[in-house]
């Protein structure tokens, strides 16, 4: 008997040491690479340092995240950010839904022309439609195509700066050329109003600038206008928030799985903490005074606080336009909307329809 004992208890040591242990956990990447389309100190690139420094502190180092700003990562092609996170080439991105528009139809919403413009409080109708239904939508169809959407920030509403003005009529548009986003519904858009938009990249508009053959842009002031110094271009600013350029913050899919459930916990609060940073940064002296509040709360004035008293005192003339001339410019382009609304999906602009109307 105890020699039977012996020999079984010999079997259960081989068997354990011959059973293939539990896999140790993957160790995370020394680095996850950030793609940010503009320059670091644009609103934009700023907002994409936060979301990094804030992952860095919290996580204690564990998770470094380097941000890659102007396109290093994307070899001069914006649109290609999100097949580029998809496929793993781009671990995060904090991305407009602008640049991810030509793969996900949905993400045009926000560039329906004057959608935003002629509600009462154009910031609490976006605020609506991120956390509404339509919202949901939106990421669900990003999703659906294979990234990860942990949390928004935003990059503000889209104005526009000329060479040439001021801009108060759709008919001040008529024949200007501006360089706009090689996007179809921009395109169409400016087209609308009697402009000639082109597409073309910053080193080739600010030429065209200086030499007179291009007369305007549109982008938004605190994250853009502002920190490119435009007033070195243009003098005058047409502050009729046509579209807003909401940002989102994507993660490769494979590499979300690959952090461990707190971790997730951790980057999706992180990035939610940052939606109100990015948020803040673009509507800083634009709104009822919250964002100047809570950038001081966290200790993250930028150096311009006031955009239009800024811009006036560089030389510009800054044309704030009332409801009654938006209504004018949002009639002008009725059309690109009914058309535009048949691409992107009647039942979305119908959700973002109900919500920005619960918030009125």
């Amino acid at each position: 008997m105890k020699r039977f004992l012996h020999w079984s208890a010999l079997a259960l040591c081989a068997c354990l040491l011959a059973a293939p242990l539990p896999a140790a956990a993957a160790p995370y990447k020394a680095e996850y690479k950030l793609s940010v389309v503009p320059g670091a100190t644009s609103g934009w690139g700023m907002t994409a340092s936060y979301f990094a420094d804030l992952v860095r502190d919290r996580s204690q180092g564990r998770i470094n995240i380097k941000v890659y700003p102007s396109s290093q990562l994307l070899a001069g092609k914006q649109t290609s950010e999100f097949l580029m996170l998809r496929n793993g080439a781009i671990d995060f991105a904090l991305a407009s839904t602008i640049n991810w528009s030509p793969q996900i139809k949905e993400l045009n919403l926000t560039a329906l022309p004057f959608l935003l413009a002629v509600q009462p409080d154009r910031y609490k109708a976006m605020d609506a439609i991120m956390a509404g239904k339509s919202g949901k939508m939106m990421v669900d169809a990003i999703e659906k195509k294979g990234v990860k959407i942990i949390g928004w920030a935003e990059n503000g509403f889209r104005e526009m700066t000329t060479g040439k003005g001021p801009i108060t009529t759709p008919e001040d548009m008529n024949g200007l050329k501006i360089r706009v986003v090689g996007s179809p519904i921009f395109i169409e858009t400016f087209r609308a109003l009697g402009a000639n938009p082109v597409n073309m990249n910053w080193s080739e508009a600010t030429t065209g600038f200086q030499q007179g053959v291009v007369d305007g842009q549109e982008n938004p002031t605190n994250g853009i206008n502002i920190p490119l110094k435009i007033w070195d271009f243009h003098k005058y600013h047409c502050d009729w928030h046509y579209i807003i350029d909401p940002l989102l913050m994507g993660v490769n899919p494979a590499v979300w799985q690959s952090f461990s459930p707190e971790d997730r916990k951790l980057l999706s609060e992180c990035a939610a903490e940052t939606e109100k940073y990015g948020k803040a940064l673009s509507r800083l002296g634009m709104d009822d005074g919250a964002s100047l509040a809570y950038l001081k709360s966290i200790g993250k004035l930028p150096a311009v606080t006031e955009p239009y008293a800024f811009m006036e005192q560089q030389g510009m003339t800054v044309t704030r336009l009332s409801p009654e001339q938006i209504a004018k410019f949002s009639e002008a382009t009725r059309k690109v909307r009914e058309d535009w609304t048949a691409k992107i999906g009647p039942e979305l602009v119908k959700a973002a329809e109900a919500d920005m109307a619960a918030v009125k």
